[in-house]
């Protein structure tokens, strides 16, 4: 079973942050593809820094946002904070655990900050509720430097169903294209009839 990666579950209504999926290694808190941290140990060397060395020992891709024209560009539909770490170098097929708590059951709004060169899509399952398809569209247009199109940050919003209070696994699922990076989740309330259940109240 998959932990915490601060050792406290992340907090819903509120952010999860994606670079902070659950401890556990591959198969357990994530699956991924690459044998390797591309962005720790790849990108950005090693030197002793938390943000060049997160989990390099890992496979899942990891890096942060960088100032001089990376991620602070006119190409931006929304600015992002520097120094903010994020998931890349996904795959179609790679997923991600995170442990969660639930503080009121209801219906909820996500809010994904993220940057893709290519259109994909992804799904956020809740323990064994899956979800449905989130697509994800290309934020990389209009922009002559190729590699700077994995850097033009957006926000895109889908509903879940309805949550239940409490302790729960989220699994990100990336389920087409890949090429994505992913920042956060914000989950806000919706409202609702609070009957404590995963299925949404009866119409």
């Amino acid at each position: 079973m998959s932990r915490p990666f601060t050792g406290a579950p992340q907090r819903i209504p509120g952010r999860v942050m994606c670079a902070f999926y659950d401890l556990g290694g591959e198969g357990v808190a994530y699956h991924d593809r690459h044998h390797r941290n591309h962005g720790s140990g790849g990108l950005n060397p090693i030197d002793g820094s938390y943000l060049n060395d997160f989990r390099a020992d890992e496979n899942v891709g990891t890096s942060y946002t960088k100032p001089d024209g990376i991620d602070n560009h006119p190409y931006q539909s929304h600015r992002p904070d520097m120094g903010m770490l994020y998931v890349g170098w996904t795959t179609p097929g790679n997923w991600l655990r995170y442990t969660v708590e639930v503080a009121e059951p209801g219906e909820y709004e996500a809010t994904l900050l993220y940057a893709a060169a290519k259109d994909g899509s992804i799904r956020i399952d809740l323990d064994d509720d899956i979800g449905g398809e989130v697509e994800l569209p290309s934020t990389g247009a209009d922009d002559d430097i190729e590699w700077r199109r994995w850097h033009h940050w957006a926000l895109v919003r889908f509903e879940l169903p309805w949550l239940a209070a409490g302790r729960h696994v989220l699994t990100l699922r990336t389920t087409r294209t890949g090429e994505m990076n992913y920042a956060y989740l914000d989950f806000s309330r919706l409202g609702g009839r609070a009957n404590g259940t995963l299925a949404p109240p009866p119409s």
